[in-house]
């Protein structure tokens, strides 16, 4: 994979940039954004700036020619996906939404478990990413503005992407956002830190999603997640260090499945450059990650904050 890639480093920040480089062995560095882009070497860029840029940054590079994989969450608004939807056709340009997660090997056991039939019919999805890990004071994801919404907007997309991706898919979906914390080091604090999701996927199975980054889980991260069939249960580490399936057949166990790429970026980047080199559509693109957007629309138009009843 190495070999496939020659990377340079661009930034505002000159000095960031060329920081970049020194730390991940990149072979140069550019003091700008445009620099980068008009630079002729360039095949493909990697959009990895807070939210509020990546239409910009994304429509600019496609524009000169280049190749684009664009962090997600990707855009803040429908129309933007519309607007690069036309920018790849005409440019005939390869752009892949970095949903690291759908490449990741949990998800992918996930997948196949399911498509096997090893817990039979589908009838609950429990998700769960559920810890305490505020961010710094000065983080940019603790600004709506550049971050193009709350915590859930900017992190817990990747879960609901998770949950739809499984095979069914998601038909209908229902937000309710608990209030903010009025005690302790985040009273005061408006931005929300948690989210309940529920829905139904089109084959009538109904799911759950329980979000949050201001609630104490087992040793600091350890989460757990299931699926109920009606021949069996998957229940999973939600950060891919275990998966148990207990079903038709004997139960399986697998203990760190795929752990050389447990967050899937080497998946991630052999589609994206696959798909470069064959001309064809990569796996997470752009129509897939606007079924996610679609989603996260419905989840806030519906969401209901549950603030206490007062006598």
């Amino acid at each position: 994979m190495r070999s496939d890639f020659v990377c340079s480093y661009a930034s505002r920040d000159p000095e960031r940039a060329a920081d970049y480089q020194r730390r991940f062995s990149g072979v140069g560095h550019y003091p700008g954004y445009d620099e980068a882009l008009s630079d002729p070497a360039v095949d493909a860029v990697v959009v990895a700036v807070p939210p509020r840029y990546h239409l910009e940054l994304t429509l600019r590079a496609l524009e000169r020619g280049k190749h684009v994989l664009v962090e997600k969450p990707a855009f803040l608004q429908l129309d933007d996906y519309r607007a690069v939807m036309e920018a790849r056709a005409r440019t005939g340009r390869v752009v892949l939404v970095g949903e690291n997660d759908h490449y990741k090997p949990l998800c992918v056991e996930l997948r196949r478990l399911l498509a096997r039939d090893v817990i039979g019919e589908l009838v609950f999805g429990h998700f769960v990413t559920i810890m305490k890990k505020p961010k710094s004071a000065d983080d940019w994801r603790n600004q709506e503005e550049m971050a193009g919404g709350d915590a859930f907007f900017e992190e817990g997309v990747h879960w609901l992407h998770i949950a739809g991706s499984l095979g069914p898919r998601i038909r209908t979906i229902h937000g309710y956002r608990p209030p903010a914390s009025k005690t302790g080091p985040l009273a005061g604090d408006a931005r929300r830190k948690s989210m309940l999701v529920t829905f139904q996927y089109d084959n009538g199975a109904v799911g759950s999603l329980y979000y949050s980054r201001e609630i104490p889980s087992l040793f600091r991260g350890l989460r757990l997640s299931k699926l109920y069939g009606r021949e069996g249960i998957i229940t999973f580490e939600s950060n891919g260090l275990f998966i148990l399936a207990r079903g038709r057949g004997w139960p399986r166990f697998k203990l760190l499945p795929g752990f050389r790429d447990i967050r899937g970026y080497r998946a991630m980047y052999r589609d994206f450059l696959g798909a470069i080199r064959d001309g064809r559509t990569p796996e997470m693109n752009l129509e897939r990650a606007l079924e996610d957007h679609r989603l996260m629309d419905a989840v806030y138009a519906s969401a209901v904050s549950m603030e206490p009843a007062h006598p």
